[in-house]
This record gives C-alpha cells, sequence and structure tokens, in this order.
C-alpha cells in the first residue's frame, strides 16, 4: 500500500519523457556520467599525488661539522 508498484514508476516514466524528451534525458544522464568520471579521475590523481609524496623522502639537510668545544686540558695547555 505504501510503495510503489511497477506501473507507477511506468507513469512516471512516460511524464518524465513527455515533459523532457528522449533527447534532453539521454544527454543529462551523459552529462551525468561524465562528471562522475570526472570526480573519480580527481580523486585518483590525488591518492597518486599522495603516494608519489610518501614514496619520495624528505630533503635532509647536511649537517656542518663544528669545531668541538674547548675541553679543559686545552685551556690548560693554552695558558702554560
Amino acid at each position: 500500500m505504501g510503495s510503489f508498484s511497477i506501473w507507477h514508476w511506468l507513469i512516471v516514466l512516460v511524464i518524465v519523457l513527455v515533459l523532457f524528451g528522449r533527447g534532453r534525458v539521454s544527454e543529462i544522464m551523459g552529462d551525468f556520467g561524465k562528471g562522475i568520471k570526472s570526480f573519480k579521475d580527481g580523486m585518483n590523481e590525488e591518492e597518486a599525488k599522495k603516494a608519489k609524496e610518501a614514496s619520495t623522502p624528505a630533503a635532509q639537510i647536511p649537517s656542518q661539522k663544528a669545531d668541538p668545544a674547548p675541553t679543559t686540558t686545552d685551556v690548560k695547555n693554552e695558558q702554560l
């Protein structure tokens, strides 16, 4: 009683086809399909970008050799 039967859906389909025409419905569905494909391509592109960033190691800054701090024995030797 609360659900639609196949006849209800057929009547709705006929009304839609009459209002929009067969070509217009086909065009809308084609645009819908292109939108889904574009969305999937964008998601794959973003995942590939993340995978590329994860695979390349981060740039490391080379350390510079610093002069070691003078020890107490070095300071004593200089004073003599």
